[in-house]
């Protein structure tokens, strides 16, 4: 493929204000131009944000060449308000309507729910017991959507674990996170949040301020430093793209 018909990638995540989380989401960024430039299936890569940060959405379609088409993936872990609302009219302003002769713009799915991150989210926990409560600790959203695929995430999970994992959320219209651990230390034994976050930021620190002065343990999400970028999470870039060509 001639690199002036190749199209452009557009990686957007969600954003932070988190040293740790910038850096670990540009390390994904760069893994994924790694893998698919050399292959000739992308060109340029840019990775912009829907909040919080830097080249927002506008300003990274505004940057790709308008005569070729550009593949959008989503960095978010479930398709949301931020899906379904901000991509949605961010894509219509850059001018891609759908009508004949607009801009080609293609939205990839969300990376999750994918089962091969319930595989990465195992690879985080510690050594389990018998008596440890692991509870999936997801964002949460104001969109059933996005909330229905993080309990599918959870149930990916249980299946990879081969043992119960509940699924609570910081904010939106699941169950709250505080309740579930409230339930399960009543229970006795160890409460293992498994955070399902793409990266370090707001969320993670509110998880650790829920088990702070206990004995329950919350594990990294899915990027941290001190840990390579999973191969896995490229692998799921990898095939949105494709399944946008």
């Amino acid at each position: 493929m001639a690199s002036s018909s190749r199209p452009s990638l557009a990686l957007i995540s969600h954003g932070t204000s988190s040293a740790e989380g910038q850096a670990v989401i540009e390390a994904l960024a760069a893994a994924v131009a790694a893998d698919l430039r050399p292959r000739g299936i992308v060109d340029t890569v840019m990775l912009g944000h829907v909040d919080v940060q830097s080249p927002d959405v506008a300003e990274v379609l505004a940057a790709l060449p308008a005569d070729r088409p550009v593949i959008l993936v989503p960095l978010l872990l479930s398709p949301g308000y931020h899906v379904h609302v901000d991509l949605a009219e961010a894509l219509t302003a850059a001018g891609a309507t759908g009508e004949p002769g607009a801009r080609d713009i293609r939205l990839t799915t969300t990376l999750g729910p994918d089962p091969r991150l319930a595989r990465i989210l195992a690879d985080r926990l510690p050594e389990l017991s018998e008596d440890d409560h692991v509870v999936l600790a997801a964002a949460g959203s104001s969109d059933d959507r996005a909330n229905a695929a993080c309990l599918e995430l959870g149930d990916a999970l249980a299946h990879e674990l081969g043992r119960p994992v509940a699924t609570g959320f910081h904010a939106g219209g699941g169950t709250p996170l505080r309740e579930i651990v409230e339930q399960k230390r009543a229970l006795k034994g160890r409460v293992v949040l498994s955070s399902y976050l793409l990266a370090p930021g707001f969320f993670q620190d509110l998880a650790q301020r829920i088990i702070a002065d206990s004995a329950d343990v919350l594990a990294p999400p899915l990027l941290h430093e001190g840990a390579h970028t999973p191969s896995l999470l490229v692998d799921i870039v990898h095939d949105r793209v494709l399944a946008s060509l």
